[in-house]
């Protein structure tokens, strides 16, 4: 057990029967009043941010998580499964823990794995962008280019992108995984 003037960005507390992480924590002494520490965490489970108070010297389980890397090999119904790019052991993850940015991975993507004292995996954490072929987009309409009109496209892992009219199909294109937009096109 650890008091919370060891907390620190990044590490990972167990808070309500949740993992989370620590993204910002600020001491405040506020007047005559007693001091305390504000604390932003995002819930590593749901991705949920959160933002707690703690009193000053109040005790805060801190977990131990170990990340390495890991490549995306393949899914089998309801898990995926990643290799250790050192070891070559391979470890299956439920989707849930996957979670939404499964519908960019594609094989043979690295990806950053952390995992907990008993082995169980924690998070997968996905680069920050990725390049995925378009497969199937409409044709856009010419002279409809003077706005930022968008049009629906399909990449090659099925996830559905809007882009901008100038995109085709077979075109490879960088596509944000945080919000899971287009950013620009990738020459070859």
């Amino acid at each position: 057990m650890a008091t919370t003037a060891d907390l620190r960005v990044g590490a990972v507390i167990l808070h309500n029967g949740e993992l989370c992480t620590v993204l910002e924590s600020i001491h405040r002494t506020p007047g005559n009043l007693r001091a305390f520490y504000q604390v932003k965490m995002r819930v590593i489970k749901t991705g949920k941010l959160r933002e707690e108070r703690f009193r000053s010297g109040e005790t805060i389980e801190f977990v131990r998580v170990e990340t390495r890397n890991y490549q995306y090999l393949y899914r089998d119904v309801d898990v995926f499964m990643f290799m250790d790019a050192e070891s070559y052991d391979q470890i299956p993850v439920p989707v849930e823990i996957v979670g939404d940015v499964a519908k960019f991975m594609k094989e043979g993507l690295e990806v950053q794995i952390a995992r907990d004292e008993q082995d169980n995996v924690v998070s997968v954490t996905m680069p920050n962008h990725v390049a995925l072929r378009v497969m199937s987009t409409e044709p856009g309409v010419k002279g409809d280019t003077a706005t930022n009109a968008l049009k629906p496209s399909t990449v090659e892992t099925g996830a559905n992108v809007n882009v901008p009219l100038f995109v085709n199909e077979g075109d490879l294109i960088r596509i944000d995984t945080s919000t899971g937009s287009y950013m620009d096109r990738v020459k070859e």
